[in-house]
Order: structure tokens, then sequence, then C-alpha cells
């Protein structure tokens, strides 16, 4: 056998056969069974050979491991082998030249065996086998490999690695599954070969369908590639089994936008095969308090994503961010996110920092194409959502709407929207749907109430139910809002700014119901409201202030919250001033003990804005 240094020691998968041993090579086997002219040797359940007496080295009990020689396969079939002894060698597993089967074609192939060829996208240990979820050009399947109870079959095997299976297709439980009979991780050049396969057909399959918008819009059209780009994006997560964290802000706009973008990407890991309760841990939609990704949001969606990579196998997710994550505040979590390397897009229509763009792989904002906070989150969402999964469209078509009206937008997509809703949806009932999101989601907090969300804006199938919940919800806003108005009004001061902006300031700390419905914001909003009913055609400004922090909405006067919030941060030593927003609708924090000097030099900014 010459230099048994670099000897090469095959082993035999499961279903090999004849046509898989070769003469001349090496191969490990297990002793069958003794005859007075030798000892017979099993290289797999399938295969066996014929040690002769003159060729054994070593005394041998039956069951024991040998490696063999083998010097001829004769025409009948038997094989002549001799033992050997090398004292280094390496072992390399033999697979059954097979053509490997797409997983979308399991399904025809159940009772048979097939080798697969994928990426290994979760490898999950339960107490009995080891659970495997292979992802190819065509689809996701699930992998049971068993040793013993709760032990880690192939334990080389790492996230991420593309590998060569086989095994029988079984249905468990309406569900596909391969009994696996032998895995290995595939040689660099192999592996190179099938990933660039993989990528390039996943590629293709990732790539949106091209349909027209719901609504005529020049902004919806400039923004059409990065939309196709972020909706690839989605999919491409979707089909490869990368889990999707989807944050967003907590009110009705956000709300909307994030839950159109969720019966999209649950409906399509309902489709691609997997586990059936995929959409629920591969897919998390959490709001978020703040119009900005806070450090809060990230630290638990890195927590949860660290534990569920380490105790489910799971890829590290993706990030996507919506009706948040343009501005500057979200620099300190997007940083977090390159550390980790979580990919991150965002969906948004505040005004745009160019630093954060850096930190992103997708970023859809109306201002990068002229338009602005009037194209809402919801608008965007949704037809991104058609992008993803055309099947959802007539599920969310009225959800624009919603958020148009609850995000005030002043854009002509607006009314195009609300057009699209009718007749189902009446201008009015978007606004109570909005209102009972609000409310709903002020008492759900951190929550995001898939099920119960789904029922206010009728995706549940129940439409009755819906009806009577909105009712319900809208009657117990109003009456909140109600009695908050009566304890504040009284309260409110006004005075006249040098450009003729009519201000008016209240003090949201002092004058109305804490941690109740609705909150300062909605409070002040609420305020700013009823005195441009009041007034109409006059340039009206509402400042809402609490102890540490300031709430502004402007009708009428150009302001630049965002600029004004950077320029009070400079000016005032020990201000403490952060904060942002829309360029006329924001909320400004400071240190308390600074709130006089702060509260008073944004009265003076306001004064100098254009009317």
């Amino acid at each position: 056998m010459g230099d048994t240094k670099d000897m090469i020691v095959y082993r035999l998968g499961a279903n090999c056969d004849l046509d898989e041993v070769e003469e001349g090579k090496a191969y490990l086997g297990r002793v069958q069974g003794f005859a007075p002219f030798g000892v017979f040797v099993q290289l797999n359940d399938r295969v066996k050979g014929l040690v002769h007496k003159s060729n054994v080295k070593v005394q041998h009990e039956e069951r024991d491991p040998i490696i063999v020689h083998v010097l001829q396969i004769r025409s009948n079939g038997n094989i002549d082998l001799e033992e050997v002894t090398p004292t280094v060698y390496q072992t390399q597993n033999v697979t059954k030249k097979t053509t490997s089967v797409l997983l979308s074609d399991i399904g025809k192939k159940i009772g048979r065996t097939v080798l697969i060829e994928g990426e290994v996208a979760q490898i999950k240990q339960t107490s009995g086998p080891t659970i495997f979820t292979i992802v190819d050009e065509s689809g996701t399947a699930n992998g049971a490999a068993f040793i013993e109870a709760g032990v880690r079959a192939y334990p080389e095997v790492d996230l991420g690695d593309i590998v060569a299976l086989t095994g029988e297709v079984m249905q468990r439980n309406n569900q596909l599954q391969i009994e696996i009979g032998s895995m290995t991780v595939l040689a660099p050049e192999d592996t190179a070969r099938v990933r660039e396969r993989i990528d390039a057909a996943l590629d293709l399959r990732a790539e949106p369908v091209d349909l027209p918008f719901l609504v005529e819009s020049d902004v919806l059209r400039a923004l059409r590639p990065q939309m196709r780009k972020v909706a690839k994006e989605i999919r491409k997560a979707v089909l490869t089994a990368r889990p999707i964290v989807l944050r967003h802000h907590a009110d009705a706009d956000g709300i909307c936008a994030a839950v159109a973008i969720e019966q999209a990407v649950t409906a399509l890991l309902r489709e691609s095969g997997g586990d059936f309760d995929a959409e629920y841990f591969l897919f998390k939609r959490s709001p978020s308090k703040a119009p900005f990704y806070e450090i809060e949001d990230i630290t638990r969606d890195l927590d949860f994503a660290l534990k569920d990579n380490a105790r489910y196998g799971q890829k590290m997710p993706m990030i996507l961010l919506m009706d948040n994550g343009s501005t500057e505040e979200d620099m300190p979590s997007l940083k977090v996110t390159r550390i980790y390397g979580l990919p991150v897009m965002v969906v948004d229509h505040h005004h745009p920092d160019e630093v954060v763009d850096e930190y992103l792989i997708g970023h859809v904002n109306p201002y990068h194409v002229g338009g602005d906070y009037g194209i809402t989150a919801g608008m965007l969402g949704t037809e991104i959502a058609r992008l993803v999964n055309p099947a959802v469209e007539d599920q969310i078509r009225h959800l624009p709407a919603i958020a148009g009206v609850g995000d005030r937008s002043e854009a002509p997509e607006r009314a195009r929207y609300i057009a699209l809703a009718a007749p189902e949806y009446s201008e009015d009932d978007c606004r109570d749907i909005a209102l009972a999101l609000d409310y709903e989601q002020f008492w759900l907090r951190f929550s995001d109430g898939r099920e119960i969300v789904k029922d206010i804006l009728n995706l549940s199938g129940n439409p009755e139910r819906h009806a009577k919940f909105v009712d319900l919800l809208v009657e117990e806003a109003n009456r909140a809002i109600e009695e908050q108005m009566e304890a504040i009004m009284p309260h409110v001061e006004s005075r006249t700014l040098p450009n003729g902006a009519h201000l008016f300031m209240l003090d949201v700390e002092l004058f109305a119901h804490r941690f109740t419905f609705p909150p300062p914001g909605k409070t002040s909003g609420e305020v700013h409201d009823r005195l441009v009913r009041e007034r109409p055609g006059v340039p009206v400004v509402t400042l809402g202030f609490g102890p540490d922090f300031a709430v502004l909405r402007s009708r009428g006067v150009m302001m630049n919250i965002p600029r004004m919030v950077r320029e009070l941060h400079s000016e005032i030593a020990g201000g403490g001033v952060s904060g942002g927003g829309h360029l006329v609708v924001g909320s400004i924090k400071f240190v308390e003990g600074m709130r006089e000097p702060v509260v008073e030099s944004l009265i003076q900014k306001i004064g100098e804005a254009p009317i």
C-alpha cells in the first residue's frame, strides 16, 4: 500500500451500493462474521466482501471496525479484500452517485431516498432528533437526523454550511420531512459551485413582480427602484429562512405600514414550506414608542436574536425599520447592528439625515426624490408589501387610506388612496380605524397585539366583530379625549409672534391627566386641531410641554424642527437638547432645570420662521 501518511480511507454512505466501490481504494468496514477461509466484512448495510485468511492481519471479533483495501471486484459482484493497518490516515465520505433533487420536488418522492444539495439555514436540537432546515434554489425543507434522544447529530455541520444529504422523504403531521441517512459538508470547490447555483436562482426568485402602483404618483414612481430593492431583500430573507425583525413607530401610520408587510411575509412563509409555525419565529413585528430606533429597541432585538441563534440555531435577523430609522437619532442603534452584522433597511417619511445611509442596505424615503412626509409610511409599506407578495393586495388596499388620514397627510396621494378604499371604507371609517389603532396600541405598550390589530384593520375575516370593536374603541378613545380637553383647554396660553403666527402653549404635565390616553403628544395634537378649526386661515403653532420635553404642531408656519433642535443643542450650554420629527410636527427633550431657556429660545425660533 506504500506510504500510509496521506492515505485516504473511504466511508461508504448508507445508500451506496457496488457502483460506488472502486478497486485499489481503502474503505472503513465492520466485521460481519467468520468462515474457515476468511472474514466477511460489511462496507455498509448493502455492500459486503471477503478478506481471505491469508490477508487478515489482526485477530477480530464480530462488529469490530476494520480497514480494508479492495483487491478486486469480480463480475459476479463478489469483492476480494485485504486488511490494512495504517497508523495515520484521513477518512472521506462517499455518497451515492445520484443527481440531486430540488426541495420543491420532494413531494413527488415520498417513501424514496433522495440526494439534496443545499445550505443549512437552521439547526434545532429537539429532545429526540436534530432538525436541520435546508434551503436550496427552489425552497425550504426540514431533515431529521437521530443518533440518540437529545444528542446533536452531525456536530461537524454548522449553520450556513453547504451540504449534500441523502435520506428518505416522509410525511409527518402533514409536513414533508427527510429522514437523513447521511450528510456531509461539501468540499470548497463543490461548496462554491452549489452556492453559486443557489444564489443565482434565489436572486431570480426574489425578484419582485412588476406591478403598477395602486394610485398615480410621481413620488412613488421615482422611489420605485429603492422600493423594489427593499421588496427583493425581504423576499430573499423569506426564501433563505432568515428571520425578519420589523420595528415600527407605534402609531396608526407605522402600524399600517408594518401590518401590510406582515400580511405579505407571513403568507409567503406559509407558502414556501418550512415549519408550520415559521411565521411566528421567522417574523417578529415590534412597535417602537419613539419615532426612531431607540437603544432600548436594539438591545431587546439583539437579546432575542442572540438567544434564538444559540437555542434554536437560527440565523441572525434582518432588521426592517418602518416610520422610523432615517435620522441622526437612529445612529447609536445602527452602530450596534453593524457590530453584529445585522442587515438593516429603512422605509420612512421623516426628514432623513444622510449619515444613516452607510449603515443601511436599502432606504426608501420620499424626501430623497423631492417628496415629503405626506407620502406616509403606510402608503409606502402597502406598495412594498404588494411587491413582496401580490396575493395579499385585496386584504391590504385600504391600509394607505387609514395611514394617510391618521397621519394627517396633505399629499394629493391621500385622496387617491381614500377613493381606492371606498365604498367599503369612507374617510370617516378610516379616521375611526386610525383612532382605534392609536388607542389600542397605547394599552398594548410594547406588544404587537398581532391578532387584535388584525381585527381592528378587518384582516381576520370577521367583519361584524371588526365593526363592533372599532365602534367601542372609538367611543372609549373619544371619551378619554373629551375628558382631557375639558381639563386642559382653560389652561392654554396664547401669544402673537413677530412673524404673525399665533402660538398656543399648554403644560401637559400640570393640567392634563397623566399615564392615560391620550398621551402628551396626542393631547397637544387634539388641542392644536381645535385651535386650527376655530381660526381658519390663521398660522397656528401649538406647543405642549412637560418638565423635560416639548411637542410641537404647526399649520401655516414653515418650521424645520430637526434643524431647530440642532441649533438649540449647540446654543444652550447644559440644556441637553435632543429630538426631532417631521419638519412641522416633532418632539424635543431637554434637562428639567433648563426648561425655561430652552422653551423661550424655541419660541424665538418659531417667531422667525417663514409663514
